[in-house]
């Protein structure tokens, strides 16, 4: 699997994830618990929303790393 999440990319995805956990904890709703998808994006550097669309947004087609 090709990794198609860069750099920026990944960084924001982190910050949203943290931003809607910590929200969803305030709240003290379950909805936080959306947050673990842009984080695990981040994490994976592999977003499958982006293969129909062909976007890729790291430097190169990188392996993703097991």
């Amino acid at each position: 699997m090709l990794q198609n999440v860069g750099s920026t990319d990944k960084i924001l995805r982190i910050i949203l994830g943290l931003a809607i956990g910590v929200a969803g904890l305030l709240a003290k709703s379950w909805w936080g618990l959306i947050g673990i998808i842009p984080l695990a994006t981040a994490i994976f550097g592999f977003c499958p929303a982006y293969l129909p669309f062909g976007i890729k947004t790291c430097k190169a087609g990188k392996p993703a790393v097991k």
